[in-house]
């Protein structure tokens, strides 16, 4: 049997200056995609009303076991369908990735501050094509196009009833999850096409690739929309969903569910350095138990031109050219040698965590002018410990009382134990001869 990868990444239906603050700090790691289980990306450009939306495949297996149906709201042809380059998304997941920066405090003696698309090969499907739309057409489906590009072999197809075409997709390899029909019917009343794709095994073969490459399809609509609900009627746990949105006008949000800033710019001890995994895990659990399972989180809001600190160098034009950033034109072989900065493209990342339960309906979106910027970012400050000339009592002290806050927020933030927490936390100006302060006549003789 193959495997329906729902549409949780699929694309569908989109319609799809503010002052910066300075963040500096030393970036130590990040909270990238590879922390989460079941995990889809999804990239959407919008522009107007044209959008372009890449969409990765998290597969694993057989890939002759692989298949896909996407709601699409428009006919697709032929030059509207591109196989992407999956480190381009990796890139770019980097690039907007929650992150982790440290800071040292300075010799508390001393006065200073620290700077804070288009593949061109165009092929029929095999042989059986005349036979398929025989049977399609007995169950009211209709075959409008039959593509293949790069490794899949890709149908747009349209439909009178919900009940025949998901007939037909069973029957030829795509199991729709029971309960579907519903689903389906809703987009067929939408008078929006399905866009479906199943591997060709010689073309992969011929292509050397040992992973599925993302798939791109470019269209035109006024709608502004993603359609998860056919990913959640079989699913038996909770999804997790990145959807990176690129605009030349700001920052995107959901308007049916609630678009929440993930708390940012918030002190943490020192032990979450090696356990930051843990941590942002469990940290986004917490949140979406806040939300009541049904928040939409806003995890990283920049203009593309730079970044600050940088988990990663923001992307080239010819990457977003990759991507479907048609507005800034071709890129050029200058670039080889010094890229310029990427212009007026503003990066909006959305993590949403959902089931059947408590996301009922696709995710609706607005784009605004909002460019303001905004990144995850959780802070490490080591104390001082090195040797200093004056007496550090009232430094330590407030150190102390600095941890302190430190345990109370990360309790705040996880659920995590707060006893736990401080157990972990060497306090400083303890009898810790390296943490704590020095006694004046250590430094008589150095």
């Amino acid at each position: 049997m193959r495997i329906l990868i729902t549409v949780i990444a699929a694309v569908m239906t989109m319609t799809l200056t503010s002052t910066a603050q300075a963040f500096c700090g030393f970036y130590v790691a990040k909270a990238d995609t590879n922390l989460f289980n079941r995990a889809s990306q999804v990239v959407l450009v919008r522009d107007g009303d044209r959008s372009v939306i890449t969409m990765a495949n998290d597969f694993e297996g057989d890939v002759n076991d692989f298949a896909v149906v996407v709601p699409v709201p428009t006919f697709i042809e032929r030059g509207q369908i591109n196989v992407g380059d999956k480190t381009v998304i990796d890139h770019l997941d980097a690039y907007t990735s929650p992150r982790l920066v440290e800071y040292f405090d300075p010799d508390p003696c001393t006065a200073y501050k620290r700077a804070e698309l288009m593949s061109q090969d165009a092929a029929g499907l095999p042989s059986a094509k005349s036979d398929l739309e025989e049977r399609a057409r007995s169950q009211g489906v209709t075959i409008e196009a039959s593509y293949t590009v790069g490794e899949y072999d890709i149908l747009i197809l349209s439909a009178k009833e919900s009940d025949g075409l998901i007939r037909w997709l069973n029957d030829n390899g795509y199991q729709i999850p029971r309960g579907a029909d519903k689903v389906v019917s809703s987009y067929l009343k939408q008078d929006m096409r399905f866009f479906v794709a199943k591997v060709n095994l010689e073309e992969q073969k011929k292509a050397g690739y040992a992973y599925l490459r993302p798939l791109q399809v470019a269209y035109e609509s006024n709608k502004f929309m993603l359609p998860i609900r056919l990913g959640t009627l079989n699913a038996k746990e909770q999804q997790d969903l990145y959807i990176y949105a690129l605009t030349r006008t700001g920052r995107i949000e959901t308007t049916n569910y609630r678009t929440v800033k993930l708390p940012s710019n918030t002190d943490v001890p020192e032990f979450v350095q090696a356990k930051f995994a843990d941590f942002y895990r469990d940290m986004f659990a917490r949140q979406t138990e806040i939300e009541n399972n049904r928040g939409v989180f806003l995890e990283y809001a920049w203009d593309m031109a730079w970044c600050d600190p940088c988990a990663a160098d923001p992307l080239s034009p010819q990457e977003l050219r990759s991507l479907g950033v048609f507005w800034t034109g071709k890129s050029g072989d200058n670039e080889r040698v010094a890229p310029p900065q990427a212009q007026n493209v503003f990066v909006t990342r959305l993590h949403v965590r959902y089931d059947r339960e408590h996301f009922p309906e696709d995710l609706m979106f607005q784009e605004t002018g909002d460019r303001q910027n905004y990144q995850g970012r959780y802070v490490i400050r080591h104390p001082w410990s090195g040797e200093s000339s004056c007496d550090t009592t009232s430094y330590y002290k407030q150190v102390r009382e600095r941890q302190e806050r430190e345990a109370q927020q990360l309790a705040s933030l996880t659920g995590w134990d707060i006893n736990d927490i401080r157990a972990k936390i060497s306090f400083a100006g303890t009898d810790d001869p390296e943490t704590g302060p020095k006694p004046w006549w250590r430094r008589l003789w150095d």
